[in-house]
């Protein structure tokens, strides 16, 4: 069964290319463009990651982390970011981040360091 990932990014263009890169590597891909349509889309659907971007307009990726914990503890939410502070940092971690993705032109090689750790964490919640 493919690796079901929600990718929240406002930046179309970075949603477009993160996507067709998570789908080469073998995973289903449901995209969002702001905090509210994801916990949208993670109430009716069954994920398996979520890649979030920190900086939305709205409801900032923070904001959604923050929620998703209060439902969720162990689904796996790697911070997207292209500029970001310590204190943006600190705070995801303290929020429960699993990891971050920064928008480099090396993506690949983040994306498969990712889909690796879903592949374990999918292994790990099916065992429960």
């Amino acid at each position: 069964m493919a690796k079901k990932i929600l990718v929240v990014d406002d930046e179309v263009d970075f949603l477009e290319v993160i996507k067709l890169r998570l789908e080469a590597n073998g995973c289903e891909v449901i995209t969002a463009s702001n905090g509210e349509e994801a916990l949208k889309k993670l109430k009716s659907d069954t994920i398996s990651a979520v890649l979030l971007d920190i900086l939305m307009p709205g409801m900032d990726g923070l904001e959604v982390l923050k929620k998703i914990r209060k439902t969720d503890q162990s689904l796996p939410v790697y911070m997207i970011t292209a500029f970001s502070t310590e204190e943006r940092f600190k705070a995801a971690n303290k929020f429960g981040a699993s990891g971050f993705i920064v928008k480099t032109d090396d993506l690949d090689k983040q994306i498969k360091s990712v889909t690796s750790v879903i592949d374990m964490a999918d292994r790990y919640r099916g065992k429960k």
